[in-house]
């Protein structure tokens, strides 16, 4: 049973009309049978439809979608204890059951729960609480550089070695008895009743000290209303191990007992658990290098200058930090006196080190190579860009991938499914031979072969992988999601400025007109120009700084969006713009035209002044393109990618830079909210990459689908983006789609192998190739503690394979 009422909180209404369009948004949704709002208190409360459950994404979705806003609170929490992708979807049910938790997506193989509720009426403890009571552990990740779930691992960790260790030396011995004694290698004495007790005495322990955690997993996961694979493997070294003391206390019911069975059944699946944890944690061995980075102590200069060692925790912003050669920069900052060489590879991937002097800002987490300086924190804690980079992997690799639901369906019955087969298969068999022992080891190895979690690791470890993989390249995907469409693109549209080029347009002509002087040109546009954030706009104060022009400034200063801006300078309205916004308010050009045709096919971005009417003056703005501009886009090609060139500025320059970066496609004079516009159009005929990092590059990496946002651009893009690109090269969107569709291809292969594994193996350990003579007899009578190998086996085989992302060039 899922959620069938929600409570949530609303702001943003001032009237009745408010309620009633949040009321019809969310009854909207097919799930919801009722939505009603009580404006005073700033809430709606949502029922489902008969049959249905509620999705608390969806509405709040559906509300934001109609202009309110849902004020939610999210925590990230560590779990322990899972066995398998049922135990990940019995947390899942437990957390959405707690009143207030709108959604909650816990990863199997990252072992992480992300919850969102509403603060007033749940909390983190409470949630913690929820996950106790389910029969697991659970511990909230603060989002400090420290791994909270670290301490709980190894604790975890050494546990489970204790309890395999004492398995192994109890049932090493037994098994060398009893295969001794069942082939006649030792004497008549090994058939006499103190030894079957003596094999009991060792099964014992290993059943119910080594498997202890099956029967409690077990029982956690019955009492939720579903089945996972601690039940299966509980079932199926139970069955064995009760079997055998019937035997030993009603010698007439049989003559052989199975302890070796059962006591290698909860060994090998417990060395197998171990050797999967150690494998998947590699998987995650991105975050735990980044935690790496930060150092653990910092050297602080007094206001006397003396250095003092200090704890990383103990900096704050303002103080004076020194740092030396071949050290670890503590926290973001900017450089004060010295200069060093600087290696930023682990946070961008990019392995040239930089050189930084004063005023140039520097990064927690990077090394200096050869040099010292003294620095002023900045950034500290969970502030810097070290932290931010953690936690967007962290979210990424706690996220669920689309891809994943179809193993999570499957998962779902996975178990029940199996015991019914051990079931017809026991039944079968005791018909077919006569035999009760023969039908036991068959219904046994069923359910000790079949592997639910070789399905619930396919997708979380690739995934932790990719994104891991991509983190040390400077890629950063901000959930699985994103990471699985970039597999899907057939278009990527890259952005002019900032993303093709370096973003730092120069002003190369300038050129009076009508009389006037180029001083007066140049006074005049950056008068106006000195409010505007627009690359065009900071280059022409630049310019006129540099030829030391005296300035103006600008009153009744208007921004037109794209096309130009207008105000009055020393009492003359003046508006700088595109010439074709100035044509379109009917300002007339004659011989500028000439002037301007040729400026445009050079490739200049070309700015017209006019003043009261009359062109004063062209201004050309050039910019550069990035280095790894033309590689980028040629490594695209090469992927089947088309590649276009969307930008504000005329066809004729437009085009001149995109011959340049070897672009057959552009899209020019585009306004900026008419950039999603277009994304829009192009997205009802393929899947598209927008790459940008402006500000009026947002909407459209929002509208896309899937938004890149170059590194070194506006925090609103990044923030936007699904991908950001650390580095600030252009070279990470080949790199990224690339990653994107190397991690797809394995969660395919890891699928396919899970589905193939437990399809192929399940018939062959229910016996139903034993008339196939041709077929060894391994596989004719399959062994459970064969088949509690292969079990093992399986789920170790696809975090593997997930492992190699990692590898990949």
């Amino acid at each position: 049973m899922g959620t069938t009422k929600l409570i949530l909180p609303v702001k943003g209404m001032h009237c009745v009309n408010c309620a009633k369009g949040v009321e019809r948004a969310v009854s909207a949704l097919p799930e919801v049978a009722d939505a009603s709002v009580n404006i005073a208190a700033e809430e709606v409360k949502v029922m489902a439809s008969f049959g249905q459950d509620l999705s608390g994404p969806a509405i709040v979705e559906a509300i934001s979608g109609a202009g309110f806003e849902v004020p939610l609170a999210s925590v990230s929490l560590s779990l322990s204890g899972m066995s398998c992708v049922n135990c990940a979807a019995n947390i899942e049910k437990t957390l959405s059951l707690v009143r207030g938790v709108v959604s909650a997506s816990v990863n199997f193989a990252a072992e992480t729960a992300q919850v969102q509720f509403v603060p007033e009426q749940a909390s983190a403890g409470a949630l913690v609480s929820a996950v106790e009571k389910a029969g697991f552990h659970a511990q909230v990740d603060t989002g400090t550089m420290a791994d909270t779930g670290s301490e709980a691992e190894a604790a975890h960790a050494r546990d489970q070695r204790l309890k395999f260790y004492v398995g192994l030396a109890l049932a090493i011995p037994l098994f060398l008895l009893s295969m001794s004694r069942d082939f006649s290698l030792v004497g008549a004495w090994s058939h006499a009743t103190w030894v079957n007790w003596f094999f009991f005495a060792l099964a014992t322990p290993v059943q119910f000290y080594t498997g202890m955690d099956y029967y409690k997993g077990g029982w956690a996961s019955i009492k939720a209303g579903s089945a996972n694979m601690d039940v299966l493997v509980a079932l199926g070294s139970s069955v064995a191990y009760l079997y055998s003391v019937v035997i030993l206390f009603f010698p007439a019911a049989g003559d052989h007992v199975y302890f070796e069975t059962s006591a290698l059944i909860i060994t090998l699946i417990k060395l197998g658990k171990m050797l999967e944890a150690d494998t998947k944690k590699r998987t995650g061995a991105a975050i735990r290098n980044l935690m790496a980075l930060r150092p653990d102590t910092a050297l602080r200069v007094n206001c006397e200058g003396v250095e003092e060692e200090v704890p990383l925790d103990e900096v704050v912003k303002g103080d004076t930090l020194a740092v030396k050669p071949g050290g670890s920069i503590p926290v973001d900052g900017v450089v004060i006196t010295g200069r060093s060489s600087v290696d930023e590879s682990m946070l961008t991937g990019e392995y040239l080190p930089v050189d930084k002097g004063e005023g140039d800002e520097v990064t927690g987490g990077t090394l200096t190579i050869d040099g010292a300086f003294h620095m002023r924190a900045e950034k500290v804690g969970a502030e810097t860009a070290l932290a931010h980079i953690i936690n967007l992997v962290k979210e990424a690799q706690g996220s669920k991938a689309p891809i994943q639901q179809l193993a999570d369906k499957v998962a779902a019955v996975f178990v029940p499914g199996v015991i019914a087969i051990a079931l017809i298969t026991f039944v079968a068999w005791f018909f077919i031979s006569g035999e009760f022992s023969t039908a036991i080891i068959r219904m046994v190895a069923v359910l000790v072969i079949a592997c639910p979690c070789a399905l619930g690791l396919a997708t979380p470890t690739a995934v932790m992988a990719g994104t891991g993989r991509g983190a040390e390249k400077g890629i950063l995907f901000k959930s699985s999601e994103a990471l699985e469409r970039c597999a899907d693109l057939s278009s990527v549209i890259l952005d002019k400025t900032g993303t093709l080029t370096e973003g730092h347009p120069k002003v190369t002509h300038a050129v009076p007109m009508n009389g006037e002087t180029e001083s007066t040109l140049v006074r005049l546009a950056a008068a106006l120009e000195e409010p505007s954030e627009h690359p065009v706009g900071k280059a022409i104060v630049a310019y006129a700084e540099s030829v030391g022009n005296a300035r103006s400034k600008a009153q009744e200063f208007k921004s037109h969006g794209g096309q130009g801006v207008e105000g009055v300078v020393d009492g003359e309205k003046v508006r700088v713009g595109k010439p074709s916004w100035l044509r379109a308010e009917g300002v007339v050009f004659e011989h500028e035209t000439e002037v301007l045709n040729s400026l445009e096919s050079q490739g200049h971005t070309t700015v017209a002044v006019e003043c009261d009417g009359v062109i004063i003056g062209l201004l050309a703005v050039t910019d550069t393109l990035k280095p790894d501009s033309v590689g980028a886009v040629k490594a695209l090609g090469r992927m089947g990618l088309e590649v276009v060139m969307l930008t504000g500025d005329n066809a004729a320059s437009a085009k001149v830079m995109a011959d340049a970066a070897g672009i057959k496609t552009v899209v020019a004079d585009v306004l900026p909210h008419q950039k999603s516009e277009k994304i829009l159009a192009l997205q009802k005929k393929e899947k598209i990459a927008m790459v940008g990092d402006g500000i009026n590059d947002a909407p459209a990496l929002a509208r896309a689908d899937v938004g890149l946002a170059i590194g070194t651009g506006t925090d609103v893009a990044m923030e936007t983006a699904d991908v950001v690109l650390a580095s600030g090269s252009l070279s990470g969107v080949p790199e990224a789609i690339s990653l994107g569709r190397a991690t797809v291809r394995t969660i395919r292969q890891n699928l396919f192998w899970a589905f193939f594994y437990n399809l192929a193996l399940i018939p062959v350990a229910a016996g139903l190739w034993h008339g196939v003579t041709a077929l060894p007899m391994m596989l004719r009578e399959l062994h459970p503690i064969l088949a509690a190998a292969a079990m093992s086996f399986s789920s170790i085989t696809v975090v593997t394979n997930s492992l190699r992302l990692y590898k990949r060039k």
